[in-house]
């Protein structure tokens, strides 16, 4: 009976891992580039920003990290400058919450 219990668990292990496979496979047939001709590449900012204002972090990746995030999801990229300067001084990047409960660097 044991021996019953170990092949249905292997079988059912298997059949999981060919449907997830077949689920990737249809996923990338579905995701098909549906964005016009690219334009004129405008530079990104928001890492420069950052790295002036997590500067003088104690956690200098992360707060990069979060601080870029937080930077492309403003529409006008704002980031305050330096890494003393308050948050206030971009309203967008003052109200943007990381996870819903911390406020970006």
């Amino acid at each position: 009976m044991a021996g019953s219990t170990k092949t249905t668990a292997l079988f059912l292990a298997l059949l999981c891992l060919v449907l997830l496979s077949e689920v990737g496979m249809l996923m990338a047939q579905i995701q098909t580039p549906t964005s016009p001709s690219p334009g004129p590449q405008v530079p990104d900012e928001c890492p420069t920003k950052c790295a002036k204002r997590c500067s003088n972090s104690w956690k200098p990746k992360m707060c990069n990290k979060t601080c870029v995030a937080c930077c492309h999801r403003c529409p006008d990229h704002c980031v305050p400058d330096g890494p003393k300067a308050s948050r206030d001084s971009c309203k967008c990047y003052s109200q943007i919450m990381t996870h819903g409960k911390f406020k970006c660097p």
